[in-house]
């Protein structure tokens, strides 16, 4: 759905259907901004942020988590992952 939307308002956007997926993709193009879904096959969306975010080519890139979680802890983890 945000895919969708967001080429109608022709913005480029890439997708992957994992976590190390979109690890590669964010390594081998210039990405502006990651829309990361929390609950993704191999490694979920924590995981993929703390690796962009320890990733000195990746660090600068803004990442909005997308989830559908309604815990707090979550929330405390989508924060932690994303320093």
């Amino acid at each position: 759905m945000l895919e969708a939307r967001l080429l109608a308002e022709y913005f480029d956007v890439m997708t992957a259907a994992d976590g190390y997926t979109s690890l590669a993709i964010c390594e081998r193009n210039q990405v502006d901004l990651i829309l990361l879904d929390i609950m993704i096959p191999g490694i979920d969306g924590f995981e993929v942020c703390e690796r962009l975010k320890s990733s000195q080519k990746t660090a600068h890139i803004p990442v909005v988590m997308v989830t559908a979680l309604d815990q707090p802890s979550g929330r405390v983890r989508g924060r932690s992952a994303g320093r």
